[in-house]
């Protein structure tokens, strides 16, 4: 299965925000809910960084300003995957990294979507339902329905 065949998932989780954006508008962007990770973008809309809640807080809880550029928090070396990547692949990768979210970026580095590591384990989850349910009914006689 590849990562395209979650495309309505994460299109629908991508949040974006310009490097020079202010930190408030990147907590405003995280603070809507199954939104865990930001994608930070240079003005000619190709991945920068990213910037998760963890991220935030860590500013926060170091007494760092609040009127900082997100270019200062973010993660620039970025661990992400794209629309061709296999999702256990990438489920493992999350996996052994302990990332929840990677985003997804297309061949020209403009984000299309963010992968939450649940949104691969369901896809797997039901991949394997429907494959024990195709070798049950082969089995049993019925075939493939």
């Amino acid at each position: 299965m590849r990562i395209d065949s979650l495309h309505p998932i994460t299109s629908a989780r991508l949040s974006v925000i310009d490097v020079d954006a202010p930190l408030r508008g990147a907590a405003l962007s995280l603070s809507k809910p199954a939104t865990g990770l930001v994608v930070v973008c240079h003005g000619n809309g190709q991945a920068a960084g990213v910037l998760s809640k963890s991220d935030i807080i860590r500013h926060l809880a170091n007494s760092g300003p609040t009127e900082a550029p997100v270019a200062t928090l973010m993660s620039r070396s970025i661990v992400s995957c794209g629309p061709d990547d296999d999702v256990h692949s990438v489920w493992q990768t999350m996996a052994a990294r302990g990332l929840q979210n990677v985003p997804v970026l297309g061949a020209d580095q403009k984000p299309i979507g963010v992968l939450d590591i649940r949104d691969a384990m369901k896809a797997l989850f039901d991949q394997e339902e429907l494959q024990e349910q195709l070798l049950a009914n082969y089995i049993g006689g019925i075939g493939y329905q």
